[in-house]
C-alpha cells in the first residue's frame, strides 16, 4: 500500500513539474481577453489582430483572393463569418518565393484540395502546408484566424 501511495505522490508531482516548466505560449493563452462585440466588428471591417498571446493570435480578417502562403510554424483555423471562397490547401506551391526563414509565397498551387468556403465553415491548415484564398465570388471573405505557432 505504501508503495502504491509513494508512486502516485511521485506522479503528481512530475505533473506539477512538468506544468511549471511549460513555456508560455504553444497556443496556450497567458491571459484572460475579453474583446467586446463593438471592438470585434470595428477590427472585421478593416482587418486586424484582436488577441495578441504569446504563440496565440486570433485576427479579425477581411481579404480578397490572393497569393499561395506557407508557414514553417504557423497552424491555422480559419472560421468564416461573411462571403464565399474557393481555397486550396497542399499541393505543390509554383513560383515559390521566401519572404523570409519561417515563409514562403507563390502565385499558384498545382495539385492540392480544393474547398468551397462560405459563412459558418471552419478549416484548420497546419504549419507547413501551403494554402492559396484562390478565388473568392463574393469580392471579399470575413474569418476569424487563430494562429498557434509550434515549434
Amino acid at each position: 500500500m505504501k508503495a502504491l501511495i509513494t508512486l502516485a505522490t511521485l506522479q503528481t508531482m512530475a505533473v506539477f513539474v512538468t506544468a511549471a516548466a511549460a513555456p508560455t505560449g504553444g497556443g496556450v493563452p497567458a491571459a484572460v481577453h475579453y474583446i467586446g462585440h463593438d471592438n470585434v466588428s470595428a477590427v472585421m471591417a478593416k482587418g486586424g489582430q484582436i488577441v495578441n498571446d504569446p504563440g496565440l493570435i486570433v485576427l479579425a480578417n477581411r481579404r480578397e483572393a490572393g497569393q499561395v502562403e506557407y508557414h514553417e510554424h504557423t497552424n491555422h483555423i480559419f472560421i468564416i463569418v461573411e462571403g464565399e471562397a474557393t481555397f486550396v490547401t497542399g499541393g505543390t506551391m509554383v513560383g515559390a518565393k521566401r519572404t523570409n526563414p519561417d515563409q514562403m509565397v507563390a502565385t499558384s498551387i498545382e495539385g492540392g484540395e480544393t474547398h468551397h468556403l462560405s459563412k459558418g465553415d471552419v478549416i484548420t491548415i497546419p504549419a507547413k502546408t501551403p494554402h492559396w484564398w484562390k478565388e473568392i465570388p463574393t469580392k471579399t471573405v470575413g474569418y476569424y484566424a487563430v494562429n498557434i505557432e509550434s515549434q
